[in-house]
C-alpha cells in the first residue's frame, strides 16, 4: 500500500481555488529566501501578509485585561485566558497565572 504525500499548503490553496493562481508562480526564488529555513520564511511571509497567530492576539487581549483589572472576578477571567494562551503559545513563552497581589508586577510582564 502506497502512502500519499500530505501537502497541507497545496490542499489549502486548492480548496480556496488559488492553487495555480498566485503571484510569483514560475519565478525563481530570491537569494534571501534560500538563506532562511522554512520556519523563518513562513514567519516573514505571514508577517508581510498581516497574519497574527492566535496566541499573539490572545497575548494582546490579556495585556489589556491586566491593565484594566479591578478585582477577583477580573483575575479569574484573565487566568482562564492565560490557561488558553499557555496551551497554544510556544513553550518558552508560557506565563504563570496572576493574583491580586501580583497584578502590578504582571502589568509590566505582559506589555
Amino acid at each position: 500500500m502506497e502512502e500519499k504525500y500530505n501537502d497541507l499548503i497545496g490542499d489549502i490553496l486548492e480548496r480556496s481555488g488559488e492553487k495555480d493562481n498566485y503571484e510569483g508562480k514560475g519565478k525563481p526564488l530570491s537569494k534571501n529566501y534560500l538563506k532562511m529555513d522554512v520556519y523563518q520564511n513562513f514567519q516573514k511571509i505571514a508577517k508581510d501578509a498581516g497574519y497574527l497567530p492566535e496566541w499573539v492576539k490572545l497575548q494582546k487581549e490579556i495585556s489589556t485585561l491586566i491593565s484594566c483589572c479591578q478585582g477577583e472576578e477580573d483575575v479569574q477571567v484573565i487566568n482562564e485566558k492565560i490557561k488558553k494562551y499557555n496551551k497554544i503559545c510556544p513553550t518558552q513563552l508560557q506565563r504563570r497565572q496572576i493574583t491580586m497581589n501580583t497584578i502590578s508586577e504582571e502589568k509590566n510582564n505582559w506589555k
